[in-house]
């Protein structure tokens, strides 16, 4: 079997028309959902990037690595020390080597390992090609060196194709001569102007009131969007450059999905398009970044299209609840290979091949490179439980009934201590299994230890900074605050 693997970077799932999005925003993702299974409940297991990315391709949860971080000690794995062999157990255990004992050819063309010295996500695989850019490649910069392998190599069999698209990422700079496909399209009815006012009464970087980081100005590679969110106006202007940046990598998948056409492969070839993480577009007053561990960041799309595996169920949604590591012990499974023992996956194999339900009773998922976060999702709820907040007004404690609130704007916590006692009880027992596993310990605490995620780190130059910028904006009790907390949340969240 051909497996090719579509990453596109930021892509929340609620913003591709194949999952009810009001905008047509992914015709030929669409076509691929309608071929195969499309699942609704998916998620990282850490955010955002390389966190993701990271246990995505090893098969451990963060918190067992104690990769959580985009800097510091918490970045990078840990040493496998005296025990060491002459190849690295965490290497020949990862998915590309796996596969490749599993007898495929393994490649992937993407930016990422570069970008944040991360090369743990390359381990194993037989070819990689980095694009360059750090990440600013737009997907007419992906899509070629992904065509020249697939002419080069796409005829032979039993190959793993890995190309990551980055356009639904900021800064939203697709090419001026694409447009805007969605400018006479309104936004979501959710995004009101008495929560935007709200928004601009607050504080944090990356929010309505500082859109690209700790200040209002957009660089100039930004061709859409806003540097701060004040009006209706302001945030249609930003959710077309985000939705914008979606249409654009759909438009080069369907080149993509065209060339397995053109080369007589398409109905030998699975397959797979996801993400690293989502992207939250005003919920929690984050705009257009991954800085929390929810519903917008954590959730991931997943589509399967796998040929005589799925014909059967095409169309089909499956509603379990899966981390994104049970999609690599999944291929395992579907190409004949033996999942590792340490892995943490577990296959859903079963899910493609028919009408099962084999989701896990509930998740918990973190974030740790903007704000110190450990959530549980089960049910219809999601438990927020903030450790550090990322200079964000983050109460301790965040309870969100999703089916009611998928946009998180009412925290029920202090409401319902019953499912926030029953959310606690699973992330205690969760962490306290990981405990005994976990190389080194929490690492929650050794970043906090450090002072902070690395974008919110109470040590450096833009924590200061920051303050500085809101006494001069008449936002000074917001600083002074944080001078009193540091990354501590102000509130619990039950009052």
């Amino acid at each position: 079997m051909r497996i090719l693997y579509i990453d596109i970077d930021s892509l929340r799932p609620d913003h591709l028309s194949c999952y009810g999005y009001h905008r047509r925003t992914s015709p030929n993702i669409d076509a691929i959902a309608a071929e195969g299974v499309r699942f609704e409940n998916f998620y990282a297991t850490d955010s955002p990037c390389l966190p993701s990315r990271t246990a995505f391709f090893t098969g451990h949860f963060g918190i067992r690595t104690g990769v959580v971080n985009h800097g510091g000690e918490y970045a990078d794995l840990p040493l496998e020390g005296p025990g060491r062999g002459f190849r690295s157990r965490m290497a020949m255990e990862s998915f590309a080597a796996t596969l490749r004992r599993a007898g495929y050819h393994t490649a992937s063309i993407s930016p990422f390992p570069f970008r944040h010295t991360a090369y743990q996500v390359w381990f194993g695989f037989t070819e990689t090609y980095d694009t360059g850019k750090g990440g600013l490649e737009n997907a007419d910069e992906m899509y070629p060196p992904a065509r020249r392998w697939l002419q080069a190599n796409g005829q032979a069999d039993n190959w793993f194709l890995h190309v990551n698209f980055w356009d639904p990422h900021t800064p939203y700079d697709h090419p001026e001569a694409y447009g805007n496909p969605f400018a006479d399209e309104p936004i979501e009815e959710w995004i009101t102007q008495e929560l935007i006012d709200a928004q601009n009464e607050s504080f944090g970087p990356h929010s309505a009131t500082e859109v690209p980081g700790y200040t209002d100005q957009l660089p100039p590679v930004w061709r859409m969007g806003r540097g701060r969110i004040r009006t209706l106006d302001d945030a249609k202007a930003h959710l077309d450059g985000y939705d914008t940046g979606i249409h654009y990598a759909d438009h080069f998948v369907g080149k993509l999905i065209q060339d397995l056409k053109d080369l007589g492969i398409y109905e030998e070839t699975a397959i797979i398009i996801s993400a690293d993480h989502g992207e939250n577009q005003g919920e929690l007053n984050v705009w257009g970044d991954h800085q929390t561990a929810d519903q917008c960041t954590n959730r991931l799309p997943l589509i399967v299209r796998w040929p005589g595996v799925t014909d059967a169920v095409a169309g089909q949604v499956r509603r379990g609840l899966h981390y994104h590591l049970d999609l690599p012990a999944t291929i395992l499974e579907l190409v004949g290979g033996e999942q590792p023992a340490s892995w943490d996956g577990r296959s859903f194999a079963p899910d493609l091949r028919g009408p099962q339900e084999t989701g896990r009773d509930f998740l918990v998922i973190s974030q740790g490179a903007w704000s110190c976060q450990r959530s549980v999702r089960w049910e219809n709820w999601l438990l927020i439980r903030t450790y550090h907040t990322g200079m964000k007004a983050f109460p301790e404690y965040m309870l969100f009934d999703l089916a009611a609130d998928p946009h998180e704007t009412t925290n029920l916590a202090g409401q319902r201590p019953d499912v926030l006692g029953a959310g606690l009880e699973r992330m205690d027992r969760w962490v306290a299994e990981q405990m005994y596993r976990a190389q080194r310990g929490d690492p929650f605490w050794g970043i906090i230890r450090e002072g902070g995620p690395l974008h919110a780190n109470e040590h450096s130059k833009d924590w200061h900074q920051y303050l500085a910028r809101l006494r001069a904006t008449g936002r000074g009790h917001h600083a002074d605050r944080l001078e009193q907390f540091g990354g501590r949340p102000f509130t619990s969240g039950l009052e």
